[in-house]
């Protein structure tokens, strides 16, 4: 009899052997493993993970800076800040962001398209970055949004500062307004990517946002597996924008925007001949900035936008006109300072210039008969200044154009300045791709033509004839501004063209006597182009403010640049405190009569 008991035991028994050997082979591989991955992340991973688990826990949160604020020339506060109770949501936060955002519009109203705007704005400025659903809650919604947290995962509340403006639609042009920053650069400060940090869209807050914007802080924090903060580590408080105070007489801006009402589309500019502040700056129509920074409806912007008047559009440095016939007394200076024409020479008008062909028609058909150059800026006699624009050649006029303050911007600080245009050959060749006409030339002498200016620019012309000296306009108060330099024209001149512009105003016949201010009142000098540009100085002796206005479509048939600027500078005389330091006597060549250059 065979036993096979021993060897069936031998079997179990190796069999047992290599499952133990097999089993605890594998358990080892895998402690193996998981040693090896225990050792790849503590110590061959920790450069690349410990920086990740650090920012985990770390959160660096940057602060916006307080802008800074806005004054008129006496300090009268413009613009500034205000605490704003606001809600805002962390898409990292809120895994359901849409089912958030609805839940949220049950306590502060949201409509869809709102809501989806939101969500493309959280888009765009990351998923860990905050974004501003609404602003300006009222306590009651505040406590409501804290009360239902636990259903509003990403959601909180806090205090922002909003902008907010006085005076309203009379200083909106200057002062401007802020808004949102709507695309971001890839080198953009981090302050910029804030859902409460606003910039200038225009005026001063658009020209001076380098000095108010302010620079951005820190905060260090750390926080839990969810986002929330669990304990300040570092702050670094930012720093608040520069203030800035405006050369603007705030008062006095306002008693020339109610007066400008009356018209439909107008601009005004007043300087401080002295020191080249712009002293007024008015543009109607207009519009109230508060009511954007508030937060402005789509449609009502829209409007604003569209609007056939152009509100948006401030006049005053962007809007280019036509000088007309407001730009003779540059083409009379340029002349004698040419040598082609003297003060005394006699010119004669018959009511029509003939040149090379064509011809071109005084504005008095019959003629003014013989006359000199001061009865010629008096009458504004088209013939006489042809035949001076016919001898002086466009180069020469070009040149005094710009001397004068024509073709060219002084960045004052609005953002929103053109250049206007003063023409020549080489400007036609390069725009036009064509040559220069003779008969060009006349017109341009005649302020017509290609010539644009803006009001802020013939206000410079006019303080420039005033004083004789190169005044340039400045919008930001500066403290102990340098006399400006004289101008490459001889006394002489000047006080010819001068008495020419007084003649204007003040004698019989004279194209603009509504621009006196009346017995008493100090004379008025001005130079008008038909019924809608006046460009003017006063005293017309010792000149301290110029003015420039332009009426581009009057209320009434007798809306006129002259009754505009005389009622400004009325404004002005009645209230002038030269012992408060808001008029400056200073900076007027005197017209000596020996022939001394000006410059």
């Amino acid at each position: 009899m065979t036993d096979f008991s021993d060897g069936d035991d031998r079997g179990r028994g190796d069999q047992f052997t290599r499952r133990s050997l097999l089993l605890g082979g594998v358990q080892a591989a895998g402690l193996g493993l998981v040693g090896w991955r225990v050792f790849d992340l503590q110590v061959i991973g920790a450069r690349r993970y410990g920086p990740l688990a650090e920012n985990n826990r770390i959160n660096l949160q940057v602060l916006a800076p307080k802008r800074g604020r806005i004054f008129d020339a006496s300090g009268r506060l413009l613009a500034d800040n205000e605490q704003v109770f606001r809600v805002t949501i962390t898409p990292a936060l809120a895994k359901n962001l849409g089912g958030v955002l609805r839940r949220v519009s049950r306590i502060v109203p949201l409509s869809d398209d709102e809501i989806a705007k939101i969500v493309a704005r959280t888009r765009k400025q990351g998923r860990n970055v905050a974004t501003t659903i609404a602003s300006d809650l009222s306590f009651e919604q505040v406590a409501q949004l804290n009360l239902y947290a636990p259903s509003l995962p990403g959601i909180a509340t806090d205090f922002a500062l909003r902008r907010r403006y006085y005076d309203g639609a009379p200083l909106t042009h200057v002062v401007g307004f802020v808004g949102s920053v709507e695309r971001f650069a890839i080198d953009d400060d981090a302050v910029a990517r804030l859902p409460e940090m606003r910039i200038g869209k225009s005026g001063a807050e658009l020209g001076f946002d380098g000095d108010l914007r302010g620079t951005g802080g820190t905060q260090k924090v750390e926080v839990d597996a969810r986002g929330r903060v669990i304990r300040n580590l570092e702050t670094t408080d930012p720093v608040a924008g520069r203030d800035v105070r405006l050369t603007i007489d705030s008062e006095l801006q306002r008693l020339a925007m109610d007066r400008m009402q009356r018209e439909v589309r107008a601009a005004a500019v007043m300087l401080d001949i002295g020191t080249g502040g712009i002293v007024v700056m008015a543009s109607v129509p207009s519009f109230d900035a508060g009511a954007i920074a508030s937060g402005i409806a789509d449609a009502d912007w829209q409007k604003l936008v569209q609007a056939e008047d152009k509100p948006l559009l401030n006049r005053a440095i962007a809007g280019q006109y036509s000088p007309g016939s407001s730009f003779v007394v540059v083409t009379a200076l340029a002349a004698l300072e040419a040598g082609v024409l003297s003060a005394g020479e006699r010119i004669q008008c018959d009511g029509q210039y003939a040149y090379r062909g064509e011809i071109y028609r005084c504005s008095k058909h019959d003629g003014h008969g013989i006359l000199s150059l001061h009865e010629a800026i008096r009458s504004s006699c088209e013939v006489f200044f042809c035949e001076v624009a016919s001898r002086l050649g466009i180069a020469r006029i070009a040149t005094a154009a710009r001397a004068m303050g024509l073709g060219s911007t002084w960045n004052v600080g609005l953002g929103e300045e053109k250049a206007g245009l003063v023409p020549d050959p080489d400007w036609k060749r390069g725009n036009l791709n064509a040559g220069w006409l003779g008969g060009e030339t006349l017109l341009t002498g005649l302020g017509q033509g290609y010539m644009q200016a803006t009001p802020l620019q013939l206000a410079v012309m006019a303080a420039r004839i005033a004083s004789g000296r190169n005044v340039n306009p400045v919008i930001d108060r500066r403290e102990n501004v340098p006399a400006f330099g004289p101008l490459p024209f001889a006394a002489d001149f000047f006080d010819a063209v001068r008495k020419g512009m007084a003649a204007v105003v003040n004698d019989e016949g004279g194209t603009a006597n509504e621009a006196m201010l009346g017995a008493g009142k100090p004379i008025v000098a001005g130079k008008s182009g038909a019924s809608k540009i006046f460009i003017g100085f006063e005293p017309a002796d010792a000149p301290r403010y110029a003015i420039a206005t332009v009426i581009e479509r009057g209320g009434d048939g007798n809306a006129s640049a002259a009754l505009l600027a005389r009622d400004i500078l009325s404004f002005a005389v009645g209230r002038a405190d030269p012992a408060r330091g808001d008029i400056s006597p200073g900076g007027v060549v005197p017209a000596s009569g020996n022939g001394e250059k000006a410059g």
